[in-house]
């Protein structure tokens, strides 16, 4: 049957099944569209899955709910059009306008009813009309059903209906109870189950976890999950800035010990990626929050302290990236993080901290930890500077970064400082070792040499 051969009445047929599937199996965590095609493979797997019963008795070939689940109130739906099966839903790509038109007719019908019976509420909360009948409050309600079951089958066929996640928000702010909030995000991890770089559905979280801040007392596992979502969707949906940047955003919701774990866990998962700088720009946030935490100053006017912990975790992070580098050569995203780290520890660890820097000999300590930090810089250079007769591009890229990223180190430091560094860059020309690396950019280098003097 072809898109157009759909009636009106067979497309409002349809959309009744898909609503009694989402009421009915209520944990369904994933969506699929399916084939035409693809429907008589699945169809037969689930028919031989039915034989393999205990009596050896073949079940019924009605809908199945989930596996191990009773048919007793299954609901029946078109074998060709929708597949239900372990919490599993796919539907047809055949019956998907259709079921569109069907679904935003009924939502658009409802949302307008309950509008207009929303403002009629007002205007007796107003006037204190007593012949406008008590009964709107119960037609309010049925038409807040009607709203959400409709939006519901509406966004797992069109994501991106702004109208349609307002319209839950407005009910759901009315009610705000934990457990309708929950649903709410069961609702949108669906929806991300397909469209993994929905805008809309990572908002709807964002506005969801707000509203259960304060209001329940887990929310700390509920950022936890939060977090290993993110990550799980990562993992299928490469370069997903919607998703990591939701993942920093619930940086801010998260205890001291779910900041350290969360850095401590997420390192596994970047070092596999090196590539993907979302993920390190997640370490970032995480690094800057740590410091937010366990630095602080007693003097408003004061130079910013740390702590040793908060240098430690520094320290390895700097030693982690270094080892990443040497391990995957010219990789952009891992000099890009570098520079992040050198500049904190440039400004913020070897300088003027009053938490290890309070006394004499830590201070001395700490001016010779910033002498070793240029040191091993300098040696990173030259371990990365090498280019072999037989140019290789990553090579290249690798040589290329290291002396762009010493370049910039030089304009972070002091200007003794910068003397100091000087003398021990004469051994390594970095123009000539820029221009051979990126011959077409000698301009630029020319231009940024000249802003520091001559090296």
């Amino acid at each position: 049957m072809s898109e157009e051969s759909y009636s009106e009445e067979k497309a409002l047929e349809l959309l009744k099944q898909l609503e009694n599937i989402l009421e009915c199996d209520t944990l369904i965590d994933e969506v699929g569209f399916i084939h035409p095609t693809q429907f008589v493979t699945l169809n037969e797997e689930e028919s031989g899955s039915l034989v393999s019963s205990i009596s050896g008795e073949p079940q019924s070939e009605v809908g199945i709910l989930s596996s191990g689940a009773s048919d007793v109130g299954a609901p029946k739906y078109e074998k060709m059009i929708f597949w239900n099966k372990d919490h599993k839903l796919g539907i047809s790509t055949q019956s998907l306008l259709p079921l569109y038109k069907a679904a935003k007719h009924a939502f658009m019908s409802a949302i307008r009813q309950y509008e207009m019976l929303s403002n009629i509420s007002v205007k007796n909360d107003i006037f204190m009309d007593e012949d406008v009948p008590c009964s709107l409050t119960s037609a309010s309600s049925i038409l807040e059903i009607e709203v959400m079951k409709h939006s519901k089958a509406l966004l797992l066929l069109s994501c991106d209906f702004g109208t349609a996640w307002n319209s839950r928000k407005l009910v759901v702010s009315k009610k705000q109870h934990v457990s309708i909030l929950m649903d709410e995000l069961l609702l949108s991890a669906l929806v991300l189950s397909y469209s993994p770089k929905s805008d809309h559905a990572w908002s709807h979280r964002r506005w969801v976890i707000k509203m259960i801040a304060g209001k329940c007392s887990n929310l700390q596992d509920i950022v936890g999950k939060e977090s290993e979502l993110v990550e799980k969707i990562a993992e299928k949906s490469r370069m997903n800035y919607r998703a990591w940047n939701h993942r920093c955003w619930l940086v801010s919701y998260m205890t001291g010990e779910q900041v350290l774990y969360e850095l401590k866990k997420s390192r596994n998962w970047a070092g596999l990626h090196i590539a993907d700088n979302c993920c390190f720009h997640y370490r970032r946030r995480l690094l800057l929050r740590i410091l937010k935490d366990f630095c602080y100053t007693q003097d408003p006017n004061a130079s910013f302290g740390c702590t040793i912990e908060v240098y430690q975790v520094w320290k390895e992070e700097l030693d982690w990236n270094e080892m990443l580098i040497k391990r995957y050569i010219g990789r952009e995203a891992l000099w890009l993080h570098r520079r992040f780290l050198s500049l904190y520890w440039v400004k913020h660890f070897a300088t003027n901290l009053h938490g290890v820097s309070c006394h004499s000999e830590n201070k001395t300590g700490i001016n010779h930890d910033l002498d070793i930090f240029m040191d091993n810089e300098l040696q990173l250079l030259h371990s990365c500077s090498r280019i072999p007769d037989n140019i290789f591009e990553d090579v290249q890229a690798q040589a290329m970064f290291s002396a762009t990223y010493i370049l910039w180190l030089t304009k972070q430091i002091s200007d003794s400082q910068w003397f100091e560094l000087k003398e021990k860059l004469t051994a390594v020309d970095l123009k000539t070792l820029l221009n051979v690396a990126c011959p077409e950019k000698n301009f630029l280098w020319d231009s940024l040499m000249g802003l520091h003097g001559s090296i």
